[in-house]
């Protein structure tokens, strides 16, 4: 294999065995973080023909499906946090939603907000639902297994139902940020700047794998998308924080393959506004401070979200040459997290498992990357 496969990987293993993934060690789920670890080893698996690689995606996706679409073991409830039966909850594991992982419990009705403490508190986030959405599409696609495809749509379905709401009759749609671990309550009330805009993009993407797998046990996305759609404020989007950034480019990239296929048209005038706010966010990022602090005062996924997002705009045939002007950000960003002392920080241990596997995204990001 080559270099940047070779580092992919131990990245990759040294995850599995500190995750209790394949090993013997104590299992540690976090919902954001397994998305993009399913997607890289399948990128290892398509990279060196090593099935094991594979195998490991399978279990994970397995893995995650009984520990977060679970209670916690410190919750009085038991059992699949849909509410459904053992057996109807491992046909339907995503019906009910997917806990983000946090260490800490949820915050308890009647308890009062604590900004600091909310992000140890365990939940629901949407943004970290549409990448597991994502993680089981890309399964979809590379098993040719439809039961991967259906379980995605099942969880878009699920979101749309219990994110989105309707401030007063006959106004428009908006989403919260944070919901409670059975979807029954907001515990942040906000609405994420791109959450419609993934939920819009990962609905068509879902759809757009159905109808190539021919699956139709299934629910629709129609008015997931439209929902989603509806919200989407093309002169908001710009944004120059790196892991949103990053996101966006995702998007960009996602949306052009999608054009690619055919028949979605009408997402023409969408592209067009991601890359005008996509250029408008890098011009502020290069020019801000970030790239030039040293590695303790720098947060590393955030900015191999980014990276990962560069990787995209690079992989894209037309329309984007204005943005490919930033492409050595990424390499800049990469080489740096790749050095051995930038890795023995406390700003990295503190997030290792993330850090690891985004820096492995970064080293092969077609298998994140691909939609079709």
């Amino acid at each position: 294999m080559d270099e940047r496969t070779r580092q992919a990987s131990q990245l990759m293993l040294r995850f599995a065995e500190r995750t209790g993934l394949g090993f013997e060690h104590p299992p540690r789920r976090y919902l954001w973080t397994d998305a993009f670890a399913v997607c890289n080893f399948l990128a290892l698996d398509r990279a060196t023909g090593d099935s094991s690689y594979r195998e490991l995606a399978l279990e994970l996706v397995e893995r995650v499906h009984h520990t977060l679409g679970r209670h916690r073991p410190d919750d009085a409830r038991r059992g699949w946090i849909s509410g459904l039966s053992e057996p109807e909850g491992e046909a339907h594991p995503t019906r009910g939603g997917l806990r983000i992982g946090k260490p800490l419990p949820e915050r308890a009705p009647g308890e009062p907000l604590d900004d600091r403490l909310e992000w140890d508190r365990d939940g629901q986030y949407f943004h970290y639902l549409t990448r597991w959405m994502h993680a089981l599409d890309r399964m979809a696609r590379s098993t040719g297994r439809a039961t991967f495809s259906a379980w995605a749509c099942e969880l878009a379905e699920a979101a749309q139902r219990a994110f989105t709401y309707q401030p007063h009759p006959g106004g428009r749609k908006r989403m919260y940020w944070k919901m409670s671990i059975d979807l029954t309550r907001p515990l942040v009330p906000s609405m994420g700047q791109h959450d419609p805009l993934d939920g819009f993009v990962t609905s068509l993407q879902l759809d757009a794998t159905a109808r190539a797998l021919g699956s139709s046990s299934r629910p629709r996305l129609a008015e997931a998308s439209a929902d989603f759609g509806s919200m989407i404020e093309p002169g908001r989007l710009a944004t120059s924080d790196p892991l949103g950034l990053g996101g966006l480019l995702v998007d960009l990239y996602r949306i052009e393959q999608l054009l690619a296929g055919g028949g979605l048209e009408g997402l023409a005038g969408l592209r067009d506004a991601l890359l005008a706010a996509s250029l408008l966010g890098l011009r502020r990022y290069a020019e801000g401070p970030d790239l030039r602090l040293p590695a303790s005062h720098r947060l590393a996924f955030r900015e191999l979200g980014l990276a990962i997002g560069l990787a995209g705009v690079l992989a894209q045939a037309r329309g984007c040459e204005d943005l490919a002007r930033f492409a050595s950000l990424g390499t800049e960003i990469e080489s740096f997290w790749l050095a051995p002392a930038h890795r023995e920080v406390d700003s990295w241990r503190e997030h290792e498992d993330i850090n690891d596997v985004m820096l492995a995204t970064s080293l092969v990001p077609n298998g994140f990357l691909r939609v079709t």
